[in-house]
């Protein structure tokens, strides 16, 4: 118990004083007038986007250029012409057709302006609907009715 210092004391709920961080230029300069202690840290990846840092960032890239999948083609000019000419020779608008066939008016608008990707079932049910070949070599020529024997 000899070695036990009686004069010093603890201060039980003493904070001690915290970094304040400050993010303007005023405020810096105002604690180097009152001569505290500064210290200025540059961020060194702040306001990057962090998926893309980095040397190989590029490389990355060009690899997923290489193997990207073709996107699916889309509907021949020729059909959407097809379904166009045969549509105006019935007299229908794209909401009538499209009723007809059970399908939204923008499918066919697509379908005729060439954007849609082609289905085989919507295009059987356009060849039904307009009496027009849409799949095969002959594009816009009119369906022959079933074969009498």
């Amino acid at each position: 118990m000899s070695n036990v210092d009686w004069e010093s004391k603890t201060v039980i709920g003493f904070k001690a004083k915290a970094a304040k961080v400050t993010r303007n230029a005023s405020d810096l300069n105002a604690a180097r007038r009152t001569g505290a202690v500064v210290a200025t840290d540059k961020k060194v990846t702040g306001g990057g986007n962090k998926a893309h840092q980095g040397p190989d960032h590029q490389r990355i890239a060009k690899l997923d250029r290489e193997n990207e999948v073709a996107p699916p083609a889309k509907i021949a000019p020729s059909v959407g012409k097809a379904i166009q000419t045969a549509r105006m020779d019935k007299q229908m608008t794209q909401k009538d057709l499209a009723q007809k066939v059970n399908e939204k008016p923008s499918v066919i608008q697509d379908y005729e302006s060439s954007k849609a990707i082609p289905n085989p079932q919507i295009l059987g049910k356009l060849e039904r609907t307009l009496g027009v070949k849409l799949r095969g070599a002959d594009i816009g020529k009119k369906l022959e009715g079933p074969k009498k024997s």
